[in-house]
């Protein structure tokens, strides 16, 4: 029977770590976000396994408390002006086999209150990455139209990310595609709500929004020359 993972109180704990973000708080709360929020969470990237192999065989969920999917919830504050230790949210990244050789495309689930989505895609990749993305939609515009303009592509998912103002240096401003050429990330998702978030239907529900998200992975790792 498909089982639930999260619930009101991990949406309750996220808010209030919000307002608390301090270290004295989150070491007084930690069992609570041990109970609500990472706990639950690892065990959705365990069943997340089986049917991420179905999507790609190249492609892991691993549950590992470290190093695994799941976000560090501290956050890197050594150059941010925004000095808060803590991720007032919880996300999860599935990536490819090859992720730590090769800036690859992921799928991705985020839980936040009043902002949970998942997907996939790549966000801001770096320059060599981006550059070979925009150069494999030139020379494949036929197959990058089929992976994001398809009727259930559109029908379930968005395109987003920033974009530049004018045309990236080297490409017409007048080709057909330029306003995906513009884009800084190449990544697609599709919203939800926390009655679903803590509904026995949310491990279903991601897998079939990976599988929508899928063409679009599947054209990023040909861009960037990977098995998908």
């Amino acid at each position: 029977m498909p089982q639930s993972y999260f619930t009101p109180a991990t949406f309750r704990f996220m808010r209030t770590l919000a307002r608390h973000n301090e270290r004295n708080w989150f070491h007084a709360h930690k069992d609570d976000y041990e109970r609500h929020v990472r706990e639950p969470f690892l065990r959705f990237i365990a069943d997340m396994q089986e049917p991420l192999r179905t999507i790609s065989p190249h492609y892991r969920a691993d549950p590992r408390k470290v190093g695994g999917s799941l976000f560090r919830v501290y956050r890197d504050t050594r150059y941010a002006h925004d000095k808060s230790p803590y991720k007032p949210w919880q996300g999860a990244r599935f990536g490819h086999e090859r992720r730590r050789e090769i800036d690859a495309p992921s799928f991705y689930l985020h839980l936040q209150p009043g902002s949970c989505f998942a997907g996939g895609g790549m966000w801001q990749p770096e320059p060599d990455a981006l550059k070979h993305i925009r150069e494999f939609i030139v020379d494949n515009p036929a197959a990058w139209k089929r992976a994001t303009r398809s009727r259930s592509f559109r029908t379930h998912l968005a395109l987003g990310g920033d974009s530049l103002v004018r045309a990236p240096r080297g490409y017409d401003p007048a080709h057909e595609l330029i306003d995906d050429l513009k884009r800084k990330s190449f990544v697609a998702s599709a919203g939800f709500d926390e009655e679903l978030a803590c509904s026995n239907r949310l491990l279903a529900w991601t897998v079939a929004t990976f599988r929508q998200a899928a063409p679009l992975v599947d054209y990023l790792c040909a861009a960037q020359e990977l098995e998908f």
